[in-house]
């Protein structure tokens, strides 16, 4: 058993040396116990009263030193508030990321009543696309810019890596999807001239969902576009579970990430305001505003080219 990424064995040598005496296995264990319990209330906590417009999603893998070797997969949920608060929804042991535990996943938040996504990032791992559309029809998925990027970096070789790179993130730096998909045309044709056929399929075949974020408030693009609030995360998490190594189980991982998760979430991370919400109100007036605008400066130019 573990608490915070210290095993029993280690739990009696730190009470020995501090205390001159060896808190008992029994003791240690029961301290894990009613921590356990504490950290499963908060993981099922009720999720009404409040909505969700962004919700990030990820899986994190960890050692398991069963009789078999295999990885731990641990789903991880994270969401911006209504009110701009980032905010953990929750982990779960995922078994395989697979679509059966992503659709399992989502429908655990659904039934803790969880309301108003308008949005769903992630990396484009195994059944979770096809399970998020099934649990939360009315969202939209937006894959992670950056793991798009590698992606397309995996069939590029490493001389040209930065060159592709400046190429992609000029896509993202549009001020609208439209001049963003233009945009991406003319790299699918860079890369083809540059001899990269793959990366220049990747980039016609996947660039799509990725400029999801453009239907959002300019504001919150830079934000909602990539993984990276729950990347930290990660980060955060193996850092710690480094201290453990292995795990006997998924649900002694399960409650290590569940701790650092919500003790995290109770420090400035989830007591900061991450966005102004006040934008997402405004979003259909800003678009039709946009396409608007942007139809005037088509008219505009087509003028002038006749002249």
């Amino acid at each position: 058993m573990y608490l915070a990424g210290v095993s029993v064995r280690r739990v009696e040598d730190i009470t020995e040396a501090l205390c001159g005496t060896k808190v008992s296995p029994s003791t240690i264990s029961e301290l894990n116990k009613k921590a356990y319990i504490h950290i499963e209330d908060w993981r099922n906590r009720p999720l009404q009263g409040r909505k969700y417009p962004y919700v990030y999603v990820g899986g994190i893998y960890l050692r398991n030193r069963g009789g078999e070797y295999e990885n731990i997969s641990i789903l991880v949920a994270i969401a911006i508030n209504e009110d701009g608060y980032r905010e953990v929804l929750g982990a779960a042991e995922g078994m395989k990321e697979n679509k059966a535990s992503w659709t399992e996943f989502f429908q655990w938040l659904k039934s803790r009543g969880i309301e108003g996504v308008k949005r769903i990032v992630g990396d484009k791992c195994l059944g979770m696309l096809e399970a998020a559309g099934e649990v939360f029809p009315e969202a939209k998925y937006q894959r992670c810019t950056v793991h798009f990027y590698r992606n397309v970096f995996s069939v590029v070789p490493r001389s040209k890596v930065k060159v592709v790179a400046k190429m992609l993130k000029a896509i993202h730096a549009q001020e609208s999807k439209a001049a963003a998909r233009e945009k991406a045309k003319l790299v699918v044709t860079a890369l083809r001239e540059m001899k990269l056929k793959e990366a220049a399929t990747k980039v016609e075949n996947s660039i799509e969902e990725t400029l999801t974020y453009a239907d959002f408030p300019f504001e919150h693009w830079t934000r909602i576009r990539t993984n990276n609030v729950i990347e930290r995360l990660n980060r955060e998490i193996r850092r710690r579970t480094r201290v453990v190594g292995t795990f006997p189980d998924g649900n002694s991982a399960l409650m290590l990430v569940c701790a650092r998760l919500r003790h995290v979430a109770g420090t400035q991370w989830g007591n900061k305001r991450y966005m102004n919400m006040k934008h997402l109100e405004n979003t259909g007036l800003e678009s039709d505003f946009m396409v608007g605008w942007l139809n005037l400066c088509q008219g505009y130019k087509l003028i002038c080219e006749k002249s």
